[in-house]
């Protein structure tokens, strides 16, 4: 894989939003669910406009999005359209993106993510000039199952190196796009941006963030996002 280097420091952050949600039982896509006044979508792409370092915001939607122009956000950011998975999505939003910038990608339903861990982050990113992720060390003990019945356990899973990655995850786009074109070419799964660099060979950063940096992924999870938020300092 060739060694790509970004020769500035201007961050480009790219906000995937062209999911339905469907596990969180809603008419509507999660992004676009309310906490307090504004919609979840509303209160990640607050906390990335008014960070510091980030210079700009693309927002990735759905073609059939009726919603997003009607948020008094939607005139602050760049929009384009995405594509059937996750990352389709992010090269749609890195087209965007000149080959020299950082590539911020962040998920749309983490709200709570602070003002300082996307510091965290940049400052290690680009003092090592190497891409990196916020992710959290994992607590739980951790259970393998069955793979002809998951719903027995096999084993424990030592968690020592175990984390949990989470977003944003930082990287030089020429490089981040490069890896996930790879990727959908020979058809490999892309779950996040991370695994794109490392099927090609890549190790980037684990940079630790607080453990609210939650994604909201269930109904329940709406409750904890609104408490986290009330109650970040």
């Amino acid at each position: 894989m060739r060694y790509y280097v970004a020769n500035n420091s201007d961050i480009i952050a790219i906000v995937p939003a062209a999911g339905i949600g469907c596990r969180m039982d809603s008419q509507l896509p999660k992004q676009y669910l309310k906490i307090g006044p504004m919609t979840i979508l509303e209160h990640t792409l607050q906390k990335l406009l008014t960070h510091p370092k980030i210079s700009q915001v693309v927002v990735v939607i759905n073609q059939e999005d009726k919603l997003f122009k009607t948020l008094d956000v939607a005139s602050k950011v760049k929009v384009t359209y995405g594509g059937e998975t996750r990352a389709d999505s992010v090269l749609a939003g890195l087209n965007l993106v000149a080959e020299n910038q950082w590539a911020l990608v962040h998920d749309a339903a983490r709200p709570c993510v602070t003002h300082e861990d996307i510091t965290k982050l940049i400052n290690r990113v680009l003092h090592e000039n190497k891409g990196g992720i916020l992710a959290t060390p994992l607590s739980d003990t951790i259970k393998q199952a069955y793979t002809d019945d998951p719903n027995i356990i096999n084993h424990s899973v030592d968690r020592t190196y175990l984390w949990g990655a989470a977003t944003p995850q930082l990287f030089n786009a020429a490089e981040l796009k490069a890896c996930l074109s790879k990727a959908l070419n020979n058809h490999v799964a892309i779950t996040d941006e991370a695994s794109a660099i490392e099927y090609c060979g890549g190790h980037p950063l684990l940079i630790e963030c607080r453990r609210d940096n939650i994604k909201i992924t269930r109904p329940e999870d709406l409750s904890l996002a609104t408490f986290y938020l009330t109650n970040q300092i």
